[in-house]
């Protein structure tokens, strides 16, 4: 049975096609957001790509040990140094009851290639060449050794359902950044729910899709009703009631309660998420002088953070890179020191300090917003007075897209689980044409550390690439580039018997589609 549903409520727009005909395991989950647009292009975040991986299907994507698991190609091989070739499965239905085929593949590469968020990762791609309807090559302007890498990005749209125009004549295809489109309020792909209901920050609802390809999954969720739920207390306190079965993420502070207690799971994983805060050196010329950028970084106890507001829950950093990365170094420790930082703001002429304004989420990252206002104490000690101000995920991403205060906070997990991610997103020179420094609200800019990433992005030796990159980890550190806080640890609650343990991964993009429920 295919059906549409409408839901006229003010703010509530949502599809869905094929969906079962009688939901009959339910399974409640409470984030601490909801994602803040169904259109998979418009934001590069965890709460899009969590969503992608519910309503969409990718190309290829990782499992639980890094390792690459074919999904909607079925297997690829290399033809040239340039070009691999991807072959799509059979018989797979977009919600809509459209094919899947490779044009919808080239159509979903071009508007990536738009997305100002999406296109650096692509940069190095310059075509998608369809050989027939399940077939197609993706091709590179040069050698690159992360092709599957950036694969598990690819989320094939609907081509024929996002084009064409809506009642008031607007592109469906159109890409607007915190903004209202066709694409942000109707969704049709390929994944195993379709969004059946949906009130942005009340709730989202998801119908096991019908026509759903993947039969040899072991999933046996029909339904699932996400809630946001921002505050920590009460999300952990929904999951131990019984209100919810699965919440994400659980607060430091609640860990050793849920672990003890007999009708719930704890579920925990190193992370690779690096916190951050990044320093606007078009807003604040102090800031454009090494020294400060120092003495901030030498002002901020990364361990007392960890140790203190975290309990333990996370890894103390000083570069982007965590270990096991290709650019990892372990010569790059953290600096906390007082007299230094001291010393350093006396040295470029600031000993009397400044004020600046600070901005951070307060529901994006674990403890985000305790996080900031202990930064925020510790710059006071360099005379360095801040005002802060923190607020919903919802309302912070689009004041970090304008760049509206002086030091912003920003967490980041390597797209392509690669040490280059990093850079090319948080650290290098803004260039809105490629991309590059998309997320990058501090303004830094080197070209030594930009030449060391594009080498090492068309480096296929893997000794002369890690060199590169730890050479480009000191150039950041030695300049402070921004001030690295800690790795964040994951932690995911569930009640007895929802086995998410084999769902979630260290990129926090827990596979629904496979949960089973007792």
């Amino acid at each position: 049975m295919k059906q549409f549903l409408s839901f006229a409520a003010a703010g509530v727009m949502s599809v869905a096609f094929g969906v079962a005909a009688q939901a009959e395991t339910t399974v409640r989950v409470a984030y601490d957001a909801d994602p803040v647009s169904l259109d998979p292009h418009e934001q590069l975040s965890g709460g899009t790509l969590q969503l992608s991986h519910m309503v969409f299907d990718p190309l290829v994507r990782w499992t639980q040990d890094l390792q690459f698991e074919a999904r909607l190609a079925e297997s690829w091989e290399q033809i040239d140094e340039l070009t691999t070739r991807f072959h799509l499965r059979d018989g797979v239905q977009f919600h809509s009851g459209n094919a899947l085929t490779a044009a919808d593949v080239d159509w979903t590469f071009d508007r990536l290639k738009a997305s100002a968020d999406f296109k650096g990762i692509f940069a190095p791609f310059t075509d998608v060449k369809v050989i027939d309807e399940n077939t197609f090559d993706l091709i590179t302007s040069e050698p690159y050794p992360l092709v599957l890498h950036t694969a598990t990005y690819i989320f094939p749209m609907d081509s024929a359902y996002y084009s064409g125009t809506t009642a008031d004549g607007k592109d469906k295809a159109e890409l607007v950044k915190h903004g209202d489109s066709f694409a942000s309020r109707n969704v049709s792909g390929t994944g195993p729910y379709v969004v059946s209901e949906r009130e942005q920050g009340v709730k989202v609802v998801f119908d096991r899709f019908g026509d759903y390809w993947d039969t040899d999954s072991d999933g046996n969720v029909d339904k699932i009703v996400l809630t946001p739920i921002k505050e920590d207390p009460t999300r952990v306190a929904a999951l131990l009631s019984g209100d919810v079965d699965f919440i994400a993420p659980v607060p430091p502070t609640d860990l050793k309660r849920l672990d003890a207690d007999e009708n719930t799971s704890l579920i925990t994983m190193p992370g690779t998420r690096i916190i951050t805060f990044q320093m606007n050196q078009n807003r604040v010329e102090a800031f454009k002088d090494a020294r400060v950028r120092k003495a901030i970084d030498f002002a901020v106890n990364n361990e007392a953070i960890v140790k203190k507001i975290m309990r333990g829950f996370g890894t103390v950093g000083a570069q982007a890179s965590p270990a096991g990365y290709l650019g990892y170094d372990e010569s790059l420790t953290p600096r906390f020191d007082l007299d230094q930082a001291k010393a350093l703001m006396a040295e470029a002429g600031y000993a009397d300090g400044f004020s600046i304004t600070m901005m951070a989420p307060n529901n994006r990252y674990v403890n985000d917003d305790k996080i900031a206002q202990a930064v925020a104490s510790m710059l006071s000690k360099i005379n360095i007075k801040v005002d802060l101000q923190t607020m919903p995920k919802a309302q912070y991403w689009p004041k970090f897209d304008e760049r509206a205060a002086d030091m912003m906070m920003i967490g980041w997990h390597a797209d392509t689980e690669d040490s280059a991610n990093f850079h090319q997103f948080l650290s290098a020179c803004p260039d809105e044409a490629t991309g590059n420094g998309q997320y990058n609200s501090g303004a830094y800019c080197n070209a030594e550390a930009d030449a060391l990433m594009a080498a090492s992005n068309s480096e296929t030796d893997i000794e002369k690439r890690s060199n590169m990159l730890r050479q480009l980890e000191g150039i950041l550190y030695n300049e402070a580039a921004f001030i690295p806080l800690h790795w964040q640890n994951l932690a995911w609650g569930a009640r007895k018997g929802v086995h998410a343990e084999k769902i979630v991964n260290a990129l926090n993009f827990p596979y629904f589609g496979d949960l089973v429920v007792e």
